[in-house]
């Protein structure tokens, strides 16, 4: 079972549409339909659970070890066997995650050889400028998108209302802590409206199926009053050498 490609504007693509149509079913037939002998109705739920999640992840071996958990968790009932089993594949999935960077969605490959070693980059550091100079670092999710890349803020953000002010900003790969773990890259930014914010949206998404397709667009939805729009924001890397922000 492998992850499928997600197209990232225009309608679904068909595999998108068939794995979808097919994990539903084996799900709601395992669910709605309880007939038959209990292993076929717990195969039919994992298969189909893993069936859905293979349009959002795009690594195989995850998908398929945690399909397997499924089934095994769900369906041995419990005894010593079944624990052992489903904590093996339980370790070898979170293995495989970590080694991916704890990135599952699907990633666009990068077009600029500045942006590369950020395309499978779970979080950067956004560096911002106040007016006096001073860097502000933010730790953000990122998407790569051939020579740009997007990351997501919302209006009443300290960096949203600098970069209105001044677009320059650097960017490094760092922990989810924020720490940084590599060299900042000089960008130049871009406040994104309309389709262009919709399609940065739907990168982000992509990239990070749950953070991001679930829990991110929640949270800004509960805190609009207060944190004010979500804003999508556009990077290129700048090479100019007068540019502040090639200055560390």
């Amino acid at each position: 079972m492998s992850g499928t490609a997600v197209r990232t504007r225009g309608r679904p693509a068909p595999e998108v549409v068939v794995g979808v149509l097919a994990g539903a079913l084996l799900v709601g037939a395992a669910v709605l339909v309880p007939t038959g002998p209990a292993g076929v109705g717990v195969a039919s739920l994992g298969v189909g659970v893993g069936l859905l999640l293979s349009v959002l992840w795009r690594d195989a071996l995850v998908t398929l070890l945690v399909t397997a958990l499924l089934v095994v968790g769900l369906g041995a009932g419990g005894g010593p066997v079944a624990v052992g089993a489903a904590a093996v594949l339980a370790g070898a999935a979170w293995w495989r995650w970590r080694r991916l960077g704890y990135v599952l969605g699907h990633v666009v490959p990068s077009t600029s050889p500045a942006l590369r070693h950020l395309v499978e980059q779970k979080t950067v550091l956004l560096e911002t400028f106040r007016r006096d100079g001073t860097a502000v670092a933010t730790p953000v999710s990122i998407a790569v998108d051939g020579s740009r890349a997007v990351v997501r803020s919302f209006a009443r953000a300290g960096k949203t209302k600098r970069l209105r002010r001044d677009p320059v900003a650097r960017v490094s790969p760092c922990t989810a802590r924020g720490v940084p773990t590599g060299p900042p890259l000089a960008v130049r930014c871009r406040l994104l409206e309309g389709e262009e914010a919709h399609a940065a949206a739907r990168l982000l998404r992509r990239k990070y199926p749950l953070l991001h397709g679930v829990l991110v667009p929640l949270a800004h939805r509960v805190g609009r009053r207060r944190t004010g729009r979500t804003v999508h924001v556009e990077l290129v890397p700048r090479t100019d050498p007068q540019d502040p922000a090639t200055t560390p």
